[in-house]
């Protein structure tokens, strides 16, 4: 594998839980040191926290961190973006990579905010990564613009690889993604706790059946994606004629479980769609 963040620093705007990730993740995976890790926050508290734990430089001036850092990332919350960059846009050149976790927030906004005249020519790369993250098994749609290279769009690869798997994507469907695999790990939540409940009321213990389903989703997903194999046929690899599966298999059918997971996607996706146009 190529490094291409070899001495490069980085710097994030916001030291919230996806910052935490990708820093815990970029360290585990020796891609960066820990001396070229800065991170501005307004919470000092949080700040002593990620010093002390991950020991990266700390600071509670958004200006001082964009003139120490090669690579920027915006990790702040979706409405504070465009205060935060009026802040520090006057730092700003062309030789500055923009990286945004900010949900909702497009590039156009983040290259007008930085350069209202179009003259600086900014690389600004949008992504959408997603709560599993903070285990470093997220989930990262990554676009950039028009004047991302394509060494940048790899650095932002690199980066995001060290929480998970990465994704390239046009930016008109990081709606999609955000009502996919973004809102996703809530309708996994509460298929995991439904699957519990069951467990318990056909006589386990609750201890029993998280155990049982957990293990049983996190095996599946790595088996779809470890095999290779479609997963119609891993299902039917399941189903024995006349067995429980199909039986199960036929009432999660009856209950239209397809039908109500590609509704919550697109409704998701609608949603994203409606609150990007109120930023």
């Amino acid at each position: 594998m190529t490094i291409v963040l070899t001495n490069k620093r980085l710097g994030f705007v916001g030291g919230g839980n996806m910052a935490e990730a990708l820093v815990k993740g970029l360290l585990a995976s020796s891609l960066v040191a820990s001396k070229n890790i800065f991170i501005s926050d307004l919470i000092s508290d949080r700040l002593e926290y990620l010093s002390k734990e991950y020991k990266v430089k700390t600071t509670s001036d958004n200006r001082e961190l964009v003139e120490k850092s090669d690579i920027l990332v915006l990790a702040v919350k979706p409405q504070a973006v465009k205060k935060v960059l009026e802040s520090f846009s006057d730092l700003i050149d062309s030789n500055t990579n923009i990286i945004s976790v900010a949900a909702g927030i497009s590039i156009n906004l983040i290259e007008d905010t930085l350069d209202a005249e179009g003259k600086k020519k900014i690389s600004v790369i949008r992504t959408m990564p997603n709560t599993p993250a903070l285990v470093q098994e997220g989930a990262t749609a990554i676009c950039g613009s028009e004047h991302s290279s394509k060494l940048d769009i790899k650095t932002a690869h690199h980066i995001f690889k060290a929480i998970g798997q990465t994704v390239d994507i046009e930016e008109i469907h990081m709606d999609a993604v955000t009502g996919l695999s973004g809102s996703g790990p809530a309708y996994i939540f509460m298929i995991i706790e439904a699957l519990s409940d069951a467990g318990v009321k056909v006589g386990l213990s609750r201890e029993v059946s998280n155990t049982l389903t957990i293990q049983t989703i996190l095996g599946s997903a790595k088996l779809v994606r470890d095999s290779g194999k479609h997963p119609g046929e891993l299902k039917d690899m399941v189903t024995s004629p006349g067995g429980t599966t199909i039986s199960g298999l036929h009432m999660l059918e009856e209950g239209g479980i397809r039908n109500a997971l590609m509704n919550a996607v697109e409704m998701a996706t609608q949603r994203s769609k409606e609150l990007g146009k109120n930023k």
